[in-house]
């Protein structure tokens, strides 16, 4: 990519928008339009890709905490409970 490397103020003004976006995110339930401000200043403060890669990982993140909370099951144990 021709994108030149963040520098670390760069780097720490990207996780900083990061953070108070997927902390405002968690404390509306992932209401996203609450957070849009947030979100524009976390898309302004990052590179492109980072933002995707950073919302993919929430979404893992979200994914493994579901698993730990819920446990996983097994499709076919599903009707069993």
């Amino acid at each position: 990519s021709g994108m030149a490397a963040p520098t670390k103020a760069e780097r720490k003004a990207c996780w900083g928008a990061r953070d108070e976006f997927w902390q405002c995110l968690d404390s509306h339930g992932d209401d996203a339009a609450k957070c849009e401000k947030l979100r524009r200043a976390f898309e302004s403060r990052c590179p492109q890709q980072w933002v995707k890669h950073f919302d993919k990982r929430r979404d893992f993140l979200k994914y493994k905490k579901k698993l730990e909370t819920e446990g996983y099951s097994p499709p076919e144990a599903a009707g069993k409970s």
